[in-house]
């Protein structure tokens, strides 16, 4: 996997691009992020699996935000180039409601302005270097960007949450924004694409991830540290966005 920064103009946008290669075939497992993400294959097959349900993902597809992990199953000579959205970049390249892809991997031809993607595609995959792909992503994208005027007080929260590492009360939250609770939702939804207390919820359990793949912290330390009081209450989340108990997925260094 490479991954590349975006150019000036797409930076206030894109987080970054990946290109991923798979030779020999692999799986991986995938864990949910805060930020939507594009997804062209340029060669081989890619299909994903959660709940034991496999399903094959078009050639190019966006997915929205996740409350649990997935494992991405690459076949054999599988090339992939993933971008990667800031938190509230996509709202500048899709026009409808983006809390609707919430768990869900959509082809990217059923949204307005992207009905024919074939051009893309082939081009894709006809040149030989990732230099040459990256600058025909940026070109595709600035094509279809539309930029809004960035949304202070969702930002703001965003900032906040991320500082409290998703410890949060949305009540509270909206509260210190100066906005009732019910518009606070529905604007943060609009923008980002998932509600606040979903959103928190992904920032706490990367957050303990983090932070024990770093520290190498005990699990009670590591369910204290998130806000959790109840050890069961904190393996079941955890089950629920990775996939895995604790234990398990600690010992698998297999996940992105």
């Amino acid at each position: 996997m490479n991954v590349y920064l975006p150019s000036e103009l797409l930076k206030p946008f894109v987080h970054s691009y990946r290109i991923i290669e798979s030779t020999y075939g692999q799986v991986n497992r995938v864990l949910p992020n805060t930020s939507l993400v594009m997804a062209f294959r340029y060669r081989g097959k890619v299909s994903y699996e959660v709940n034991d349900t496999k399903s094959a993902l078009t050639s190019s597809v966006i997915s929205g935000l996740r409350k649990s992990g997935r494992l991405m199953n690459y076949e054999k000579d599988t090339a992939n180039l993933l971008v990667q959205l800031h938190e509230t970049g996509a709202n500048a390249f899709i026009k409808e409601p983006l809390y609707e892809l919430f768990e869900e991997s959509v082809s990217l031809d059923c949204f307005a302005g992207y009905n024919d993607l074939s051009g893309i595609e082939e081009q894709l995959a006809e040149v030989v270097t990732n230099q040459q792909r990256i600058h025909l992503i940026e070109q595709f994208l600035l094509n279809k960007l539309c930029p809004l005027k960035p949304d202070a007080l969702v930002m703001n929260a965003l900032q906040r949450i991320h500082a409290a590492k998703g410890i949060v009360r949305i009540e509270e939250l909206a509260s210190k924004l100066c906005i009732s609770q019910d518009a606070f939702e529905k604007r943060f939804r609009r923008v980002v694409g998932v509600a606040p207390k979903q959103f928190a919820t992904i920032v706490r359990m990367k957050s303990v991830i983090s932070n024990s793949v770093v520290q190498n912290h005990r699990l009670a330390e590591l369910a204290y540290d998130a806000g959790y009081f109840d050890q069961s209450h904190f393996n079941k989340d955890f089950r629920l966005f990775t996939g895995q108990t604790p234990t398990d997925f600690f010992k698998s260094p297999l996940f992105w």
